[in-house]
């Protein structure tokens, strides 16, 4: 099992030092540490679940990756995820590949149907009702495929037209860019994962609902003839992997046993970077035994 580092409040990251500088020393902590992967979120403002402040720091995603590109060598980046309203999906087709090719390979698009109204008030983003934002991400995941691959021609969508679909230079991987679909919904984004995607990303909230959602996610892979073993397995949340290493462990047995084989964690820490430092050291070699 892997161990991936997310990272959501910049106030840790700018506690007592530039922002930058501290989020870089994250970053290189994860990268020297055997973190598989360090993701970041998208967001105009900063989110309720994580702080009460709409008005604390948020970083524009796309731009903080191509930073954290240019001072890391190993690891996988993406965000978790974007919201498919944020940008139109043959600027972010273009905006993922620039990442994978300055990157040499390592970006991954993690995106999902979007869901805080306010900031897409605030900045005067449209909002559309919940089941036009579903049918976006399913255009915007064919646009991108066929904008890495081979085919320039136009896309006729409902809600997108492109009368060229170029992309130049194309991703490192072209059309096997991995792509992670977010979310937990049974009818819609389950079903976007098994027909796109190859990897997905589930809340830890318990063994029993995980499991679950993956026989959920299986029986969509047969209908849409998915190989669902093809897929990667990924969770984000659980214990504090540092509070007591020995029960993140023991949870992350369990989830294992499920095909779970990455989980995000987070720094829970006034000194992020330590905590990564700590995380690469304690919990990513027992945790790649599990």
């Amino acid at each position: 099992m892997k161990l991936a580092i997310h990272y959501s409040n910049f106030i840790l990251a700018g506690a007592g030092a530039p922002l930058a500088q501290n989020l870089a020393g994250v970053a290189r902590a994860a990268d020297q540490g055997g973190i598989s992967q360090m993701t970041l979120m998208d967001h105009y403002l900063q989110i309720p679940p994580v702080s009460p402040r709409a008005e604390d720091p948020m970083l524009e995603g796309y731009t903080t990756l191509g930073y954290l590109a240019g001072i890391t060598e190993n690891l996988t980046l993406g965000l978790l995820v974007t919201g498919v309203t944020y940008r139109h999906p043959g600027l972010l087709a273009k905006i993922v590949a620039t990442l994978d090719v300055l990157s040499g390979g390592r970006a991954q698009l993690g995106i999902g149907a979007a869901w805080y109204d306010r900031e897409h008030e605030a900045l005067g983003v449209p909002y559309p009702p919940t089941a036009e934002r579903f049918e976006r991400l399913e255009e915007t995941l064919q646009i991108c495929r066929q904008m890495w691959g081979d085919d320039d021609g136009p896309f006729e969508g409902k809600h997108y037209q492109l009368a060229e679909t170029m992309c130049e230079p194309r991703p490192v991987r072209g059309i096997a860019t991995p792509i992670l679909i977010g979310g937990m919904g049974e009818k819609k984004t389950l079903r976007l994962v098994a027909k796109y995607a190859d990897a997905c990303n589930l809340f830890a909230v318990d063994h029993d609902e995980i499991g679950r959602k993956l026989d959920i996610l299986k029986g969509h892979c047969e209908t849409e003839g998915t190989d669902y073993d093809r897929i990667e397995k990924t969770i984000i949340g659980g214990p504090d992997a540092l509070a007591d290493v020995d029960v993140f462990l023991r949870e992350m047995e369990g989830y294992a046993k499920l095909g779970i084989g990455q989980v995000w964690n987070g720094p829970a820490s006034d000194d992020p970077a330590a905590w990564v430092t700590r995380a690469g050291e304690e919990v990513v070699p027992r945790l790649r035994d599990i």
